[in-house]
């Protein structure tokens, strides 16, 4: 562990949450919009579904653990919504076994401490076409709808409403983009950096609007060691420093 200790953000989930650091991926955007304010830690899981997360929860998020994390940011759902194997095997979820499971997920986390702060992503949508062109004959049986993710998606924002929990509706929020199909996916499921971005938009709004003591929106948090030094850049009159901590100018993006 290093210093100074602060706030630990995780992100959990299947595929979208374990590369979000690649191609411009959403973890290291916001990695990037948190540095100097929070830890961003990934525990993400290619392939998995709610059934699996369960099954771990004790491990990732330990309740003895001497520090909780400050923010979990939770997505299963698109591997849950894939149409049922004929074998019976597969990352198929029934949608009431994915409600209860999320739910299970949402209690054992706010279990953890009084403090924690949660938000769920919903399933997003998905391109069918380039689905099924990328389909290798290596799988059988892969059944991806955006129906499917639409049902899934919908029944995740139900829970996190009676349970109070923070939601993003990325199945709506990335289809507000006309050229969602073409602009969002590396491989029509997964995120591409227009994806991303349009991922930490959302999460940013979330941040941004609740009503959270103390606030987790990052321009409200405090940067690590923001005093002034006379180690400083200095200016042109010799004899003034000034403080580079909470430079933002090299950002592509001027994140709201």
């Amino acid at each position: 562990m290093v210093g100074p200790q602060r706030p630990q953000f995780v992100l959990f989930g299947s595929s979208i949450v374990q590369i979000s650091y690649s191609n411009g991926g959403w973890g290291a955007i916001l990695s990037e919009i948190y540095s100097r304010k929070a830890d961003i830690l990934l525990r993400g899981y290619y392939g998995w579904n709610s059934r699996r997360a369960v099954q771990v929860l004790d491990q990732v998020f330990p309740k003895d653990a001497a520090v909780q994390p400050t923010l979990v940011i939770v997505y299963f759902g698109g591997n849950d919504s894939m149409g049922p194997h004929s074998s019976g095997l597969g990352p198929h979820v029934p949608l009431p076994e994915y409600i209860e499971n999320m739910r299970k997920i949402a209690t054992h986390l706010k279990g953890l401490s009084e403090n924690i702060r949660i938000i769920f992503l919903s399933c997003p949508p998905v391109d069918e076409a380039r689905v099924r062109e990328n389909t290798s004959s290596y799988f059988s049986e892969l059944v991806r709808t955006n129906e499917l993710c639409r049902q899934y998606s919908e029944a995740c924002i139900e829970l996190c409403k009676e349970m109070n929990l923070k939601f993003v509706d990325l199945w709506t929020a990335l289809q507000k983009r006309e050229d969602w199909l073409t602009a969002c996916f590396t491989d029509g499921i997964h995120l591409a950096e227009e994806g991303s971005k349009i991922v930490v938009e959302e999460i940013l709004k979330v941040l941004k609007e609740a009503e959270w003591t103390p606030s987790l929106h990052w321009k409200s948090m405090p940067t690590e060691f923001s005093e002034d030094s006379p180690c400083d850049l200095v200016l042109a009159d010799g004899k003034t420093t000034i403080n580079s901590s909470e430079w933002t100018y090299h950002r592509q993006i001027q994140w709201d």
